[in-house]
């Protein structure tokens, strides 16, 4: 019975994982470019730039990115 019950949870926990993955890259991305291209991290700070990454916008637009990144996967995966 156990094995069954870890089988329905298999895909929810891989959306999970996947999505967290592409949150995380987002993240990254925004936090690098913070530094990188702006230039703005390095003047204003560590602390600074998270403030400026982590708000409530970015992380909508994370979300619907995962959402979108995990249904191109599966479609993919399902595919081939």
């Amino acid at each position: 019975m156990s094995e069954q019950k870890n089988r329905k949870l298999a895909p929810f926990w891989r959306a999970v994982i996947e999505g967290g993955f592409i949150i995380f890259l987002f993240y990254s991305n925004l936090l690098m470019g913070e530094f990188n291209h702006s230039g703005m991290g390095q003047a204003k700070g560590f602390v600074w730039a998270l403030h400026e990454v982590f708000t409530l916008a970015n992380f909508g637009i994370a979300l619907v990115s995962a959402f979108t990144g995990y249904l191109v996967f599966e479609f993919f995966r399902r595919k081939l």
